[in-house]
């Protein structure tokens, strides 16, 4: 078991292991084709800028409805119960609701009554750091346990007639359930966030509207600087996985996959080779289900882990990066 030293003291410390995942999508899959018929872009443009063929839009899916079903798909492949559940977070960027917040409405869809529940919004960094506020909480020995999920309905908040946007992103859900463990799991995490460049993606939320005045909003739905965001990726991505594995003294030829977010197909590619990394090794489904933000990870670690693509001893990165802006990287060794 791991040591960490506080000054002249070391302490015994703990770690989480994902024990089940799950995921859910919309039923309806939007092709590049069936975008051609709504602004003018084309399957060949769409596909070699980003990689992305479909993505799954929701024609009534809430968040919360997607969020609980992959809890649950979670917590099934953990052959746990939800009353077992102690700590249940979502990191979401696109809630229905302001007040309650998912979290809460997930809990009581799941009957999670015994647990602790609340939002976090770091963006498509949000799953990430989510998984590592859990870390936090059971590695400090205050629950043994948590529901950890990542959920967007981000065809709400997407100009429809804007190229440059509506043709990225995808709605989904995806969750992990971790407990704790005395050896292996999560190794380590790195976090940051720069919002001096927060401008280059934002979406605005409700107007300024009260007795005494009324100010319309600036952005409400989603603008990107597309180059100012690639730049950042493709800059910070690799710096902080490099950093996490000098955290956790872990060789990037010791590493399996590379669990990336989703974004853009090119900016993975531009990744892999400031590693020098084989792209063989950072798997992806962006073509099918596009950029779902804080869902992207969970998802694709669900589809990894279902295909039995995931074995025992397996050490992944995980990365994700975007609005704030905000970016991490994990790692993990699979058991």
């Amino acid at each position: 078991m791991p040591l960490r030293q506080h000054g002249r003291k070391a302490r015994f410390i703990m770690s989480v292991k994902i024990i089940g995942t799950g995921s859910a999508l919309p039923k309806l899959q939007v092709t590049n084709a069936d975008l051609e018929k709504l602004v003018d872009t084309s399957d060949e443009w769409i596909r070699e800028r980003t990689g992305i063929r479909g993505r799954h839009i929701s024609t009534g899916e809430t968040l919360v409805s997607l969020t609980a079903q992959a809890c649950a798909g979670a917590l099934e492949n953990a052959g746990r119960a939800a009353s077992e559940v102690e700590l249940l977070l979502v990191a979401t960027c696109s809630p229905e609701r302001g007040i309650p917040c998912a979290a809460c409405q997930v809990q009581s869809v799941l009957g999670a009554q015994k647990a602790v529940a609340f939002d976090l919004n770091a963006a498509c960094a949000g799953f990430l750091f989510a998984l590592n506020t859990a870390y936090a909480y059971v590695e400090a020995g205050i629950y043994r346990n948590a529901l950890v999920a990542g959920g967007e309905v981000l065809s709400k908040i997407v100009d429809w007639t804007d190229r440059g946007t509506c043709v990225l992103f995808g709605d989904g859900a995806g969750a992990v359930m971790v407990e704790k463990c005395d050896k292996g799991g999560l190794l380590g995490f790195v976090q940051h966030s720069d919002g001096r460049k927060g401008e280059v993606l934002r979406c605005d939320s409700r107007e300024l509207k009260n007795p005494y005045v009324s100010l319309p909003m600036e952005a409400p739905y989603v603008q990107m600087d597309g180059r100012e965001v690639f730049a950042f990726a493709v800059r910070r991505v690799p710096e902080s996985i490099l950093e996490v594995l000098e955290q956790t003294h872990t060789d990037i030829e010791e590493v399996d996959l590379f669990l990336l977010h989703q974004a853009n197909r090119r900016i993975i590619e531009g990744i892999a080779k400031r590693l020098s990394v084989d792209i063989s090794r950072f798997p992806t489904n962006l073509d099918r289900v596009g950029n779902m933000s804080s869902a992207a990870i969970p998802v694709l670690l669900d589809e990894l882990n279902r295909q039995g693509r995931l074995r025992p001893g397996m050490k992944l990165v995980l990365s994700g990066f975007g609005a704030g802006l905000t970016y991490g990287a994990g790692v993990m060794e699979w058991q």
